[in-house]
């Protein structure tokens, strides 16, 4: 039977269900392991979140002169430097690379060498930030003039990218891994709320300890974070690698055919780092000619667009709101990361919570609309001339419950018309193309606040944004109801 076919003329989806080989249990089906495993893959992720958030709080400082403790950047230097992290991943067409690497090469051995990307471009951040540049020098790219500081700290930026979006598509394949049949929205919801907890730490932690010792000072930790999520994703390594023995274990015990196109994936490895070909059926292996499968898909065109419009008008926002809080609502600059981590920090209990609502009673597409439209209307109401700060606190508490509601329903989606064995590549491709939004967002902002620094002008560019998202998950909704994907159904198997 071929498996690519079936897929596309079931709308796309695939059932991994594994089989029931005479009552021998699989590894994951024990809740402690997969739980386990959570934890581990999620600190791995988180840590990465951390360090991504990690100088958003600093533009005040960045901006300053050298002479008291900055580096004398722009809001055009900074609008770049923050769209800097998409760079490698979209204009040399690396993260759509990397879905294609963790298909062929595995779980394990993607997540090790993204994690080692993300040590190495902090590294270069760290570097460009304490070195004691020339910045009377500009450096052109892209007609655009930057000093060696921020072109440094840029480059640094868009290696991490690569190792961040790499994570970021390696993690959601192993919880599809483990949790397939089980509460895998929960899962990627917890997954998820782990992340924003490192989104929320770095937003409020890192301008403290940037006053407080130096500038420096929040890269160190950030370092020494990434290092404790390399050493988690290696344990992670272990217990995969168990997991693959364990079924193993279990199709030599019984006849291969009866297990024909129901192994839960065949595209990890035997050693740590290495590929298990016996565990293969040819047809689950992923092949080039895959791709166009998933390219013909209309469901998955529809989520890449909603991922474009909607993550760039959060993650984006996100890195200018702590000067919004400043220079337009008058919070004291030590609190104001704490007002921009109000946001990351509700989805901590939120994003489980509607994860777990999507995993008993469906209503996938319904959730993603809902948050869409929460989060348009927080952008339109910052628009708006009003100063004042506990308005600002309300608007990043509606901001948690949209950014909450529609990943915790999203990413469990994607299972639901992508094979397994090519969903690393439909991730990377998502990721891909969300990331010319993140790439080119900041630097719109950017200008924009240089001309009106009231800020209007760059909230109605994420409000607009926002609302095009929310008409894309309406045609999402809609071609759901034509092609049968499943997306209002619950996830868990009863």
């Amino acid at each position: 039977m071929n498996t690519s076919r079936n897929c596309e003329n079931n709308g796309g989806r695939s059932d991994p269900q594994p089989p029931n080989l005479g009552g021998l249990s699989r590894l994951n089906d024990s809740p402690v392991a997969r739980w386990t495993v959570l934890f581990i893959v999620a600190t791995a992720m988180m840590m990465g979140y951390f360090v991504n958030d990690i100088m958003s709080p600093l533009e005040t400082l960045l901006e300053m002169p050298r002479s008291q403790g900055g580096l004398g950047w722009t809001p055009s230097d900074y609008g770049f430097f923050s769209g800097a992290g998409s760079f490698i991943n979209v204009f040399l067409l690396m993260l759509f690379f990397s879905g294609i690497i963790l298909d062929k090469m595995g779980i394990r051995f993607t997540g090790t060498l993204a994690c080692s990307l993300m040590v190495l471009g902090t590294l270069i951040k760290y570097y460009a930030v304490t070195a004691d540049l020339d910045d009377t020098i500009h450096y052109s790219l892209f007609a655009i003039h930057l000093p060696p500081s921020v072109a440094m700290a840029s480059l640094g930026f868009a290696i991490f990218g690569v190792g961040y979006e790499m994570t970021g598509i390696t993690v959601s394949k192993a919880m599809v891994r483990w949790f397939t049949g089980h509460e895998l929205a929960l899962a990627m919801g917890l997954q998820l709320a782990m992340a924003r907890f490192g989104t929320a730490a770095a937003l409020s932690i890192s301008a403290p300890i940037a006053r407080h010792f130096t500038l420096s000072a929040p890269l160190l930790v950030a370092l020494a974070f990434l290092i404790i999520g390399l050493l988690a994703f290696l344990v992670f390594c272990v217990m995969d690698r168990r997991l693959d023995k364990n079924e193993e274990s279990r199709t030599k015990s019984y006849d291969y055919s009866a297990a024909d196109n129901s192994h839960p994936d065949s595209n990890h490895n035997s050693s740590l780092f290495t590929h298990n070909s016996s565990l293969d059926n040819d047809e689950e292996k992923f092949h080039f000619s895959d791709i166009f499968v998933t390219l013909r898909n209309p469901g998955f065109w529809l989520i890449t667009l909603f991922c474009v419009l909607f993550y760039s008008a959060v993650s984006p926002f996100l890195k200018f709101s702590t000067k919004l809080m400043v220079m337009k609502y008058g919070v004291d600059p030590d609190l104001a990361g704490f007002f921009s981590s109000i946001a990351p920090f509700g989805t901590i209990l939120m994003t489980p919570l509607f994860g777990l609502v999507y995993d008993k009673y469906g209503k996938g597409v319904t959730l993603v609309i809902t948050g869409a439209l929460m989060l348009a209307a927080v952008h339109f109401g910052f628009s708006l001339p009003i100063h004042s700060s506990t308005i600002a606190i309300a608007l990043m508490v509606i901001l948690s419950i949209g950014y909450s509601l529609a990943p915790a329903a999203l990413w469990p989606c994607v299972p639901k018309i992508i094979p397994l064995k090519c969903l690393g590549t439909a991730y990377s491709m998502i990721f891909f193309i969300q990331n010319f939004g993140r790439a080119i967002i900041p630097m719109f902002v950017g200008r924009a606040n240089e001309t009106d620094p009231s800020y209007t002008t760059s909230m109605l560019i994420f409000g607009f944004t926002a609302l095009g998202a929310a008409i894309v998950a309406i045609a999402m909704w809609y071609t759901d109801r034509k092609k049968g994907y499943g997306l209002q159904l619950p996830n868990i198997r009863k």
